[in-house]
């Protein structure tokens, strides 16, 4: 996905995302039904939510893996726990990792949602659509930059 576009200068990392963003961390806990995760994915506009067990985080739901529960079991699925659907193996990052590193975890793992995780706790969440934002940004810079380079010469 990002392959071909992963910029030499590309010096973000995870904590600068995380600066600019909302600080409210929303997760739900374990005993969660898969219909309370559905309700909040849909009312907060989000596609993923962490899973945390006793201030730990246990897993990740995704809206992905609702909709496999919902194609194998139906309707019934929304009354089990979230334990039964969510990812119990879970890929972090911390805030130093780099957008590069990012790039490369979310398109070699294809996933879009990577928990931000320091000293066993959570901190955030990291987004393919906050990674992508950011290269854009750089990118652009980047073309302001040459631009007004060859504008001087």
């Amino acid at each position: 996905m990002f392959g071909n576009y992963l910029g030499k200068g590309s010096c973000m990392n995870v904590g600068k995302i995380l600066g600019a963003k909302e600080h409210d961390i929303i997760s739900v806990e374990v005993g969660c039904t898969v219909l309370e995760v559905s309700k909040l994915l849909g009312e907060r506009r989000i596609g993923a939510v962490p899973v945390m067990a006793k201030g730990k985080l246990a897993g990740i739901i995704s809206e992905r893996d609702v909709m496999r529960g919902l194609a194998i079991r139906g309707g019934a699925v929304l009354a089990d726990k979230v334990d039964s659907l969510m990812t119990k193996s879970v890929f972090t990052c911390t805030k130093a990792d780099t957008i590069q590193h990012l790039m490369t975890m979310m398109t070699e793992r294809r996933i879009r949602h990577i928990p931000v995780v320091e000293k066993d706790k959570l901190v955030g969440m990291i987004s393919i659509g906050d990674v992508v934002k950011v290269r854009m940004q750089e990118t652009e810079q980047e073309a302001a930059a040459l631009k007004d380079y060859i504008a001087s010469a």
